[in-house]
């Protein structure tokens, strides 16, 4: 039998509406009211000028090694933004406006990287996993989750956060085949940034897009301008509304660029060079969005100085109510209570064991 070509009707494409030199394509402008306009920005912001004063508290030694999302703020609050309070929200470790989008409060944050477990507490009745370290492994559970809406016959979805780096993962793959061979209500959001820490996305994968490998998946697969809110919240808007309907996943590769460090324990400088920074910066999500909002009369620059100094006084808030309740949150035999539903014997000896331990300390110092 002679060879012959098997058609693949799937095509990838990209969204751009709000372009770096603000130039707007009026019809794909997404209906989005002013409030939340002005609500996207707001978290924007905050989690800019959060990032910024994270950086100045870690280097003074008040908080741990966190990553940094500056330049990100568009490619993840953009998706999260379409999301209901039902649907999973599933993120990686550089999402921070998508968190503080869906309700996380600063000082957990800070709380967090400081290694407090009770940065992680979340509410029962609240669709949040927590942040997610190792690279990828949080796509399988958002399948899961995303199945499991579709078993239990809701029109919830789940969405998932990653980075490039993680399309090199073996989860990544085994998480985009179950969901579209079960149909279920998941999105992808790629975040890339271009460096999965210091290996270059071209020596991650020989793919044009990140976005094409969703058609080996037979799933709808888009790559957006991720600096682009507009373009990012419309992407997302199609995808999510599509998993409601019975429609299936999608993939959703937000081009972005982390102009940061990719943790506070890394130097950039070592493997990329400050050109490439300036170049990006130029394209900054921030800049692009605050214009776009001023050429339609929906703020101005008085309102966004008011606004700055607003989140500086919330963020200076947090930081306060943070670093004094880390005063009380002195027991180390906490860190038992939270690995398991119910406390297996040999975890259940050790914390006795370390209960012994300090209270022989503490008699000893108490005699010394």
């Amino acid at each position: 039998m002679p060879r012959r070509e098997i058609q693949i009707p799937e095509k990838t494409e990209y969204l751009s509406i709000l372009n770096e030199s603000g130039e707007l394509d009026g019809d794909l402008e997404p209906d989005i009211p002013d409030d939340l306009l002005l609500k996207l920005f707001r978290t924007m912001v905050l989690a800019r000028k959060f990032d910024e004063r994270q950086l100045n508290l870690q280097r003074q030694g008040r908080i741990g090694t966190f990553p940094p999302v500056s330049g990100q703020e568009a490619a993840h609050l953009g998706a999260t933004a379409v999301l209901r309070s039902s649907d999973w929200f599933v993120p990686a470790f550089r999402e921070t406006a998508g968190e503080i989008w869906r309700g996380r409060s600063l000082e957990s944050i800070i709380l967090y990287y400081n290694g407090f477990n009770e940065g992680v507490d979340i509410s029962e009745d609240i669709n949040d996993m927590p942040v997610s370290v190792p690279v990828g492994s949080q796509i399988i559970h958002a399948v899961g989750m995303a199945w499991a809406a579709k078993y239990r016959q809701t029109d919830n979805v789940a969405m998932a956060f990653f980075g490039d780096g993680a399309t090199s993962e073996g989860d990544f793959h085994e998480g985009l085949n179950f969901a579209s061979v079960f149909q279920a209500p998941a999105i992808f959001v790629c975040q890339n940034n271009h460096w999965a820490i210091s290996i270059p996305r071209a020596k991650q994968t020989r793919s044009q897009t990140l976005a094409q490998k969703a058609l080996a998946y037979a799933m709808p697969g888009i790559q957006v301008d991720g600096n682009d809110i507009l373009a990012v919240y419309a992407a997302a808007l199609e995808a999510v509304e599509r998993a409601r309907s019975g429609g299936g996943p999608t993939l959703i590769e937000c081009v972005t660029y982390r102009m940061a460090m990719h943790t506070t324990a890394d130097d950039p400088k070592r493997y990329r060079t400050e050109e490439e920074v300036e170049q990006w910066r130029k394209r900054d999500p921030i800049t692009r969005f605050q214009k776009y909002l001023i050429e339609k009369g929906i703020t101005s620059e008085e309102k966004i100085a008011g606004l700055e100094a607003e989140i500086a006084e919330e963020i200076q808030s947090a930081v306060d109510r943070a670093e004094k309740q880390m005063k009380t949150l002195t027991d180390p035999l906490d860190m038992f209570d939270h690995a398991y539903a119910e406390m297996p014997p040999f975890l259940k000896e050790q914390k006795e064991a370390l209960a012994r331990e300090l209270a022989q300390r503490g008699e000893e110092g108490n005699h010394g």
